[in-house]
């Protein structure tokens, strides 16, 4: 079997660097924050041996792709062409589509807007959040949703104040978000997405004085000298964009996702408790959703917690859910 070889290609007027491995149908990889291609390490050898050609790009901002400087540059549209662009650069008209945090929202967007392109998705830890025609501005319902409290969406919204905080010490800052987030610590020190507004970010969040077994030094290490080297601003960019995404996409009230769809998320996902009414009315929004899945265990870093159980959920419904190569 091939190993996972880097290259660079141009899409939607960026220089976007992809890591991919193997040979067959197209899976794209989407990432979240603040990881990149390396959080589907995992993955990308287990899709190979299956027969497909998988593909994890680091995403605008993040690793060795462009990081414009520009905030309106990190709206979903772009984010979205990236990967249309993507899919053009490697030859092929169509792809499955697979996303992890941001990256769900990425992938659920790509299915949206061009469902010619992408025939089967797969959403892990974030569910598919539709759009209404009752939503408001979304950084105003974050303020109603917190009230004396702040919200860590909101805490990002000014511009180099949680890079600050996150620069300070990069290494501390990812071990405390990669296990604090994760299906490991206790849940008095588990991340918190609501917090006092006394506190900073890192405040809700805490360092392990052994890393859990599914994270190495090595991978620390990793994470470290690509934010190390590129900062935090182009991943928390995106939240930056989620009021611009709202005044952009009332078209989009009410629309569901019409292709064959498996989510999976940790049982102990914040992310699930955030959106608790999102996963419960899956299957009313994502109406060809094939399965719903709850890891007992795990938490917010899914595919890195728990590999083996993800590999084997993701090459089942992609065998299932064959794409026109």
């Amino acid at each position: 079997m091939t190993s996972v070889t880097h290259r660079f290609i141009e899409t939607n007027s960026i220089k976007m660097h992809i890591a991919e491995q193997g040979q067959g149908k197209l899976v794209i990889l989407c990432h979240g924050f603040p990881e990149s291609w390396y959080s589907w390490r995992h993955q990308l050898s287990a899709l190979a041996e299956a027969g497909f050609h998988a593909v994890a790009p680091d995403q605008r901002g993040y690793g060795q792709t462009d990081r414009p400087e520009a905030i309106e540059a990190y709206h979903v549209f772009q984010l979205v062409g990236d990967i249309v662009g993507l899919v053009n650069a490697l030859g092929e008209e169509q792809a499955f589509i697979v996303g992890h945090d941001w990256g769900a929202l990425v992938a659920w967007y790509c299915a949206l807007l061009r469902p010619d392109m992408f025939r089967a998705l797969t959403l892990l830890s974030v569910p598919y959040l539709p759009r209404t025609w009752d939503d408001i501005r979304p950084t105003e319902a974050m303020k109603l949703m917190a009230g004396e409290q702040e919200f860590y969406q909101l805490y990002f919204q000014e511009p180099g104040k949680a890079e600050a905080e996150l620069e300070s010490d990069v290494r501390t800052s990812i071990r405390a978000f990669l296990y604090s987030a994760s299906g490991d610590p206790p849940p008095s020190k588990r991340w918190r997405f609501l917090f006092s507004k006394s506190e900073k970010l890192l405040d809700t969040c805490s360092v392990p004085d052994k890393l859990p077994t599914w994270l190495t030094e090595q991978d620390i290490d990793f994470f470290t000298s690509e934010f190390e080297r590129t900062g935090f601003r182009g991943g928390l960019n995106w939240y930056r964009n989620m009021d611009r995404i709202w005044e952009l996409n009332p078209f989009l009230s009410g629309a569901k996702i019409r292709q064959p769809t498996l989510f999976v998320a940790g049982e102990a996902d914040a992310v699930i408790t955030m959106y608790r009414e999102a996963f419960d009315t899956l299957e009313q929004n994502v109406p060809n959703l094939r399965q719903k899945v709850l890891l007992p265990g795990a938490g917010h870093w899914v595919q890195q917690e728990r590999p083996v159980e993800v590999n084997k959920l993701l090459i089942e419904f992609l065998a299932d859910h064959q794409i026109d190569k």
